[in-house]
């Protein structure tokens, strides 16, 4: 296979390489990692024309700038935001949700997000090698792309080279006609199972957990997510605030001594001593993950099986997206998105002063 590189100009924000996750590992202490958002994730692999657990690129409301170095990149675009494409001296404006093929010397910047913290940037072809059985970036141990840390100004990703366009044609790209709308945290509260520690809490406390309204945390990264806003949750005297450590699943919501929840996520630890009020149905975790610093949100309690037919059901959801990608239609070979997007008017001539 050849191959090129992808150049990153700008890192952007907590930019890393995650595909699927690193399964098998939790009993050794190794978290799963993998991607906070495994839709996003398999919707950009889709729109680069890729299996959908290959590794790809997340970031956190900005996005890095790529540029395509010695032959064609297909790079698949998922979450809100936008892109500037740099193509010599034209430069234009594109949506997400699609397919791009940077040329060598094309030079890309992603994002801001308008909405949401995640985005996601696959590379058709990125080639990582796998550290137990994935190339995801677990960072506390140095694991996975790019040597277990995030992507920097500098790094060169090897990338499968597409060949070079015939004069005159255009490469096959994708887009989503349609894409996801999750519901707002504020609009739809986010869904939990009890336990498995709940005993821990009174139904006073208990009451309050699913009455109170938190918000997103400063401190909220990829291991996982602080709340904060409401009163605190107190421990049931004769329980106590700690327990022997036993597992914990990205999911999992520890209350500690303070009494604010942590919801622990891809990269969270794999056994923990405060007690799990409740565990968030994995049909939600991507909406928590991507919420931002200051989101409101509130929880609902229902029962596991109420939780497999959500999961079920968000299944279905991606399914459809995936399914409902398609090429991209240009017009008499030209992206109408890309070219109102782009910087038509180069100069201005007065008729009655030439």
């Amino acid at each position: 296979m050849a191959t090129t590189h992808l150049l990153i100009s700008a890192a952007g924000a907590m930019a890393t390489v995650q595909d699927g996750g690193r399964r098998g590992w939790r009993r050794y202490g190794v978290p799963g990692a993998g991607a906070l958002d495994g839709g996003l994730l398999r919707i950009a692999n889709a729109l680069a024309g890729q299996d959908g657990g290959a590794p790809a690129i997340e970031f956190f409301m900005a996005g890095p700038t790529l540029q395509a170095l010695d032959a064609p990149v297909q790079l698949g675009l998922a979450g809100d935001f936008s892109a500037t494409l740099q193509r010599g001296g034209e430069r234009s404006v594109l949506a997400s949700w699609r397919s791009i093929t940077l040329q060598p010397g094309d030079v890309l910047r992603v994002g801001p997000l308008r909405s949401g913290r995640l985005g996601y940037i696959a590379a058709a072809g990125l080639v990582v090698a796998p550290v137990l059985g994935s190339a995801s970036t677990y960072s506390r141990a140095r694991l996975g792309g790019v040597a277990g840390r995030p992507l920097a100004a500098g790094d060169r990703l090897v990338v499968a080279a597409l060949p070079l366009p015939p004069p005159g044609s255009s490469a096959a790209e994708r887009v989503l006609p349609q894409p996801p709308v999750p519901a707002s945290l504020t609009a739809q509260p986010v869904r939990v199972v009890p336990g498995p520690q709940d005993d821990h809490f009174d139904a006073a406390a208990w009451a309050a957990f699913l009455s109170a309204t938190y918000r997103v945390s400063r401190d909220a990264d990829r291991m996982g997510v602080r709340l904060e806003g409401a009163p605190a949750l107190q421990h049931r005297p004769d329980k106590g605030a700690e327990i022997v450590s036993d597992a914990a699943v990205p999911g999992s919501i520890q209350v500690p001594g303070n009494g604010l929840p942590i919801v622990l996520l891809a990269d969270g630890q794999t056994v923990g001593g405060y007690p799990k009020i409740a565990t968030v149905a994995s049909a939600d975790l991507a909406r928590l993950a991507s919420a931002p610093v200051g989101a409101a949100l509130r929880f609902a309690a229902i029962s596991v099986a109420e939780a497999e037919a959500l999961a079920r059901a968000h299944e279905a959801g991606i399914r459809q997206h995936l399914a409902a990608i398609t090429p991209l239609t240009l017009v008499d070979g030209v992206d109408l998105g890309a070219l109102y997007g782009g910087n038509l008017v180069s100069a201005m001539i007065d008729a009655l002063a030439p």
